[in-house]
């Protein structure tokens, strides 16, 4: 059995590492209300949206449409988005994971370029031969979670666009964790580029309606259908950062509760301990007064 030393100095460690897991959770609780906020306010205009962006592209023919056309079949850029920090459970690994699942094998015979946004994520590629190397495409992107705004993301986004358009890539693709609620977050893989045209169940009635636009296609295609891209990235973004909080408020729950479980065996371990040295010296002193009485 350890000495009353090291017990001791173990209960203070484990109280010390309590204390920060603790306030590691108050601080992403208090965060992650701001960021569940700013993400279900978003979701249902980029969902609307995209709906919209998904009737206009079935209406139009691939010469009107620069991001629906397919070019550049065998290179793929994957957008993997994580966070800065860790400590936040399986968040991190979870969205790598699905990267390179996609890498070994739905894009096993393609080339393979990842944009990484987020610390975590460009460590765990950037020394991999898919990491971006003497593009345009913008390098410092872990910038973003310091300041997170729709006019410091957009610009990755046409970064993006302008690489997919001049036939840098034929598909992009954006995996990030997508926020359900605290407890739940589900890595997602979507596509980007080229934009889909399949309408979904519920817009196929609608796909079919012949519209009267005003203004032009072209105007449309030239502002609406980027600007709702540059919402896609932007949600995803959004997305990412309420789980990543959700993730992190969760981990440190768990971890102040094994704290405390730890803290608990351990006082007992050290109850124990005390009991049995205070048991020593009585018997030591019996003896003597025994030894002295003989």
């Amino acid at each position: 059995m350890a000495n009353l030393k090291e017990v001791r100095n173990r209960i203070t460690s484990v109280g010390s590492t309590m204390q920060i897991t603790s306030a590691m959770k108050m601080v992403s609780a208090a965060k992650l209300k701001r960021a569940q906020d700013a993400i279900t306010q978003m979701r249902p205009y980029a969902d609307k949206l995209r709906e919209i962006l998904q009737n206009l592209s079935a209406s139009l023919d691939t010469s009107e449409n620069t991001y629906a056309r397919t070019n550049a079949a065998d290179h793929v850029l994957l957008v993997v988005i994580s966070s800065n920090r860790g400590l936040a459970g399986a968040f991190n690994a979870n969205v790598i994971k699905k990267a390179w699942s996609l890498i070994r094998n739905e894009y096993a015979e393609k080339k393979v370029s990842v944009l990484a946004i987020g610390k975590k994520a460009n460590d765990a590629f950037r020394r991999t031969e898919h990491a971006i190397h003497g593009t345009d495409l913008p390098h410092n992107t872990s910038e973003l979670f310091d300041s997170m705004s729709f006019a410091n993301a957009a610009p990755v986004a046409e970064k993006i666009m302008e690489a997919f358009v001049n036939g840098q890539f034929g598909r992009v693709d954006v995996i990030y964790n997508q926020f359900r609620n605290a407890a739940v977050q589900i890595t997602t893989a979507e596509r980007f580029l080229p934009v889909d045209t399949t309408t979904s169940a519920a817009s196929k009635s609608t796909a079919s309606v012949e519209y009267i636009f005003e203004p032009s296609k072209e105007y449309i295609v030239s502002d609406l259908i980027p600007k709702s891209l540059k919402i896609q990235l932007y949600k995803a973004l959004l997305d990412s950062v309420a789980a990543e909080h959700g993730a992190r408020m969760t981990a440190m729950h768990k971890a102040t509760d094994n704290a405390k479980e730890m803290l608990r065996d351990l006082k007992i371990s050290y109850n124990k301990a005390r009991q049995a040295a205070i048991t020593t010296e009585i018997l030591e002193i019996v003896a003597g007064a025994e030894a002295l009485k003989g």
